[in-house]
């Protein structure tokens, strides 16, 4: 037993003993509630001494890897949201590429068809300048001749303007270079340019030969005539002729290419269109709302430009068909004329120079002019200068009787009057016949040529505000359709 006294000294050196203790295991916190669960001072310590770090903990990462599994992001993509999501993607996608590619498409065709106006074309008709000029010049030569002595200034003017001419269209080729030409590894193009421009002076040589042996009364004069003619028949005149047919090939190369619609952008177009007319069936369906005013907006922007494309491909596509029919195909024909008239008139000139007898030059004039009466004829009943075409045709046919009646006066032996049937001033001449055909044949040819030049412009004007216009419409249809779509998605959260 434990007396009082004893009793109360125990006490105290418990609560000495335990008073530490109590403090450090069994207190409570400052400013907790009593029941709060007590402390030990090795926990508060290092509570109060470890750092906070901001970064989730591995339930979030956990979660996250959950949400990526592939069977939970295939379901998420066959559910409404999913599905309702992908369709708006699509749609955006679609009507961002209609825009873009309509415009871009558009875009190209008016650049290739401003390309024909202001190149292409000019080029083309330079090269056709170029073989008529030496055409002429060889008619012209031949004429000279025919006077003896001394030749007409008018005559020596028509040969020394045509030979200048071609000299300067020959300039103007070989300083420009087409795309055809630059895509060519051959260089033919060049190879003709350099066969014109190195046989041209030998030509002129050879002219000058003549016409010094002609004024000084000497027969070989007509000889180095004859060699000279037959140099720009077979040499000059064919390679300037091939030279020309490139050209003009590219020119219906362009024409053939710009009469199709651009189909590839009517395509995409009508794509996008069938697209959100789909997505708007079934939205509708399954949301029981009849009208989305975004998708509508869409839907509405995108029929416009296609219509817009429509419509302008269409007129452009008819104005490069009368660019073709009406210019193009007649300026074509006229072209062969002109420079089937010039070589009918040099071999006339040369046969008589040279009192041939053979025969040779009379087929040569007979076959021309036999072509010549052929395109003459198959002129097209819609081209223009139908009446200049006309009036051609009949000068051609009182050319014939002029030729057939020299050739009857040349057949009696009577040179001097051959030569006043060929050259003479009257009316009822070769002369005055040849010069009223290549007058309506050069009215006619720029007749055509004006056409062609019109009908392209038109072509251009009708593209002009169409790139922009669709891309614009591209654009706010897909934002239209982000528009509409976005509050259906929202009544899945």
């Amino acid at each position: 037993m434990v007396e009082p006294g004893n009793r109360e000294a125990a006490t105290e050196v418990a609560a000495v003993r335990t008073g530490p203790s109590s403090q450090a295991t069994g207190g409570v916190e400052p400013g907790k509630s009593g029941s709060a669960e007590p402390v030990t001072g090795r926990r508060a310590l290092s509570r109060r001494s470890a750092p906070v770090l901001d970064r989730p903990s591995a339930p979030d990462v956990k979660a996250l890897r959950e949400q990526l599994q592939p069977a939970r992001l295939r379901g998420f993509a066959q559910s409404s949201p999913g599905r309702l999501l992908a369709a708006g993607l699509v749609l955006i996608v679609l009507c961002v590429a209609a825009g873009m590619v309509t415009s871009a498409t558009v875009s190209e065709r008016r650049q290739a068809l401003s390309t024909l106006l202001d190149d292409t074309e000019p080029d083309a008709y330079s090269a056709n300048h170029l073989y008529t000029s030496l055409s002429i010049a060889d008619a012209a030569a031949g004429r000279a001749f025919i006077a003896g002595g001394i030749e007409p200034e008018a005559v020596r003017d028509r040969y020394t303007q045509a030979i200048g001419e071609a000299a300067a269209e020959l300039v103007t080729q070989a300083g420009h270079i087409s795309a055809a030409e630059a895509a060519d590894p051959a260089g033919t193009d060049r190879r003709l340019r350099t066969g014109i421009a190195t046989g041209l002076p030998v030509y002129t040589g050879l002219i000058e030969t003549a016409r010094a042996n002609n004024r000084n009364g000497f027969p070989v004069g007509a000889a180095y005539l004859s060699e000279a003619s037959h140099q720009m028949q077979t040499t000059l005149l064919p390679m300037a002729e091939e030279l020309e047919s490139h050209r003009i090939d590219a020119v219906t190369s362009a024409q053939h290419r710009h009469v199709q619609p651009p189909w590839s952008a009517i395509a995409l177009l009508v794509a996008a269109l069938l697209a959100l007319i789909w997505v708007q069936v079934e939205l509708a369906r399954h949301s029981r709302r009849v009208f989305n005013m975004g998708l509508l907006l869409g839907t509405g922007a995108l029929a416009l430009t296609l219509v817009w494309t429509v419509a302008a491909g269409s007129v452009s596509a008819i104005a490069m068909i009368r660019c073709r029919d009406q210019g193009a195909v007649p300026a074509a024909r006229l072209a062969e004329s002109r420079i089937l008239v010039q070589q009918a008139r040099s071999a006339e000139m040369v046969k008589l120079v040279r009192r041939d007898a053979t025969g040779d030059y009379d087929r040569t004039y007979d076959t021309n002019v036999v072509r010549l009466a052929e395109l003459l004829d198959g002129y097209g009943a819609d081209a223009p200068a139908r009446d200049e075409v006309a009036a051609a045709r009949t000068a051609l046919t009182r050319w014939q009787s002029a030729h057939q009646r020299m050739n009857d006066t040349l057949d009696r032996g009577d040179f001097t009057g051959a030569a006043a049937v060929a050259t003479g001033p009257s009316t009822a001449d070769s002369a005055a016949q040849v010069g009223a055909l290549e007058t309506a044949l050069d009215r006619a040819g720029g007749a055509t040529r004006e056409t062609l030049r019109t009908k392209v412009s038109q072509a251009i004007d009708t593209l002009t505000f169409l790139p922009p216009g669709a891309f614009i419409l591209g654009i706010a249809a897909a934002a239209c359709v982000a528009l509409g779509l976005w509050p259906r998605l929202r009544e899945y959260r």
